[in-house]
């Protein structure tokens, strides 16, 4: 214990066997133990006692647009990172698309890393993109470390970014799998979308009638199929549809590989509560009506669904019109994603160790992270100090993110991050933060 740093002592620490009171020991960035709460701070170390507040593993969000370079002025590196750290986040995995160039190659990977390197609050990683035509490309991208590949199946909002039929679905799916991959899929079946009535206009029923439910049952139901033909890895994305959970907990039940995520808006927000006009709610598949909203809350707590990340996608504010159906689809949520899935949890009876389970633990297993997402002996020293009693009201203008356009406008929400750190460091305390410390990580062999 001699060459200890720092000890952070709470009577309030979520660790893998529970919450207890406790002393994280951290030495060159790393949790050396987890001490008893009244253990002696050995010479040398530094403590940080933080009373009453809770300190839970840093959390590790998988599905983040940052939208740079390329579209900066929608998000980019600086500005997500800082409010990732502001929400209590220490790693997040950059998504392929609605950046300029897409990560779809090894060259435009590495352009995506020399942009990043330099304004990261918090540990970054990539994923890949699968495209109609880059099926060449997938290896490689695996072997440069991205933590997989996600693909469309049906238009993605963007043209360089096209969406895979069933027949390139199931040739990138074979690829991927031939090599040990993921394939993170946002599944949304076109025909069914074409079919759907597309009235346009601020009417927020007539978007939700756009997007049905059947579209993303039937392209979940088609992918397990692919998935158990060819034993391959799957992740759902932004699960919306309770109606295609008996599908999946009939797939893993069968031993198919496959992992599903859903997001805070649909699990805090609900169809009947979005005014019309006000497409800051609009995101694909769309939030939906209450009852379909316990059904996802009864599959997280039963583990049909593994985990909660945010699927941040901002956009200028001008293109947030009032128009659902030609308004930009997307929700940013990093900053507030915690706060907002306690609200929601305690009131339902949930636990803080529930939400660590979910938007920590979970998604760092998702994309193979062995160094994050809890608090024991040998992990990254990264933390959230949460004081979960505490509530805001959500001020547009104390948001982090470039634009500041929120679904969560107005809402009183429980849990204020007081502080964040990143393998022992204080990146983030009281709104106030360092120079960038985060590293662009790669997947691990």
């Amino acid at each position: 214990m001699s060459d200890v740093e720092l000890v952070l002592r709470s009577t309030r620490v979520i660790t893998p066997e529970g919450t207890r009171p406790a002393a994280v020991a951290v030495a060159g960035g790393k949790i050396t133990a987890v001490l008893p709460h009244d253990a002696e701070v050995p010479a040398g170390a530094r403590l940080e006692d933080l009373g009453d507040d809770v300190l839970l593993p840093g959390l590790v969000d998988t599905h983040v647009h940052v939208n740079d370079p390329g579209r900066t002025h929608w998000e980019g590196f600086w500005t997500a990172t800082r409010a990732a750290a502001a929400g209590g986040i220490t790693t997040l995995v950059d998504m392929p698309l609605n950046s300029l160039p897409p990560t779809t190659t090894v060259g435009n990977l590495r352009t995506k890393r020399d942009v990043a390197a330099d304004k990261a609050h918090v540990d970054v990683g990539f994923w890949g993109g699968a495209l109609p035509d880059n099926v060449k490309d997938l290896r490689p991208l695996h072997d440069a470390g991205v933590f997989g590949f996600k693909a469309f199946l049906s238009p993605s909002g963007v043209d360089e970014f096209p969406e895979l039929d069933q027949e390139r679905l199931a040739r990138s799916m074979a690829e991927i799998a031939g090599f040990g991959g993921l394939l993170i899929v946002h599944a949304e079946d076109p025909h069914h979308l074409a079919a759907a009535p597309q009235r346009g206009g601020p009417r927020y029923t007539d978007f939700l009638a756009s997007r049905p439910r059947d579209a993303e049952d039937t392209a979940i139901a088609n992918l397990l199929a692919q998935a158990k033909r060819l034993n391959a890895r799957v992740h759902v994305l932004h699960l919306s549809s309770s109606d295609a959970l008996p599908l999946i907990a009939g797939a893993k039940a069968e031993g198919v590989p496959v992992t599903v995520e859903t997001c805070p808006h649909y699990l805090t927000l609900t169809a009947e509560e979005v005014p019309d006009g006000a497409s800051e709610f609009k995101c694909c598949p769309p939030i939906r009506e209450a009852a379909n909203q316990d059904l996802l809350w009864q599959a997280l707590a039963d583990g049909t669904i593994d985990c909660v990340v945010t699927d941040h996608s901002p956009s200028t504010a001008d293109l947030k019109t009032d128009d659902f159906a030609t308004a930009w689809g997307g929700i940013s949520g990093l900053q507030l994603s915690l706060p907002a899935i306690w609200t929601e949890a305690r009131r339902r009876g949930h636990s803080l160790e529930d939400v660590v389970r979910w938007m920590s633990a979970r998604t760092a297993r998702l994309v193979g992270l062995a160094q994050k997402g809890a608090i024991e002996a040998g992990r990254d020293a990264d933390f959230a100090v949460l004081a979960p009693d505490e509530t805001f009201t959500v001020d547009p203008a104390a948001l982090q993110h470039r634009n500041r356009v929120t679904a969560y406008a107005g809402k009183t929400l429980s849990g204020v991050v007081k502080s964040t750190w990143l393998r022992g460091e204080r990146i983030m305390a009281d709104g106030e933060f360092t120079e960038p410390k985060g590293r662009l990580l790669s997947r691990e062999p």
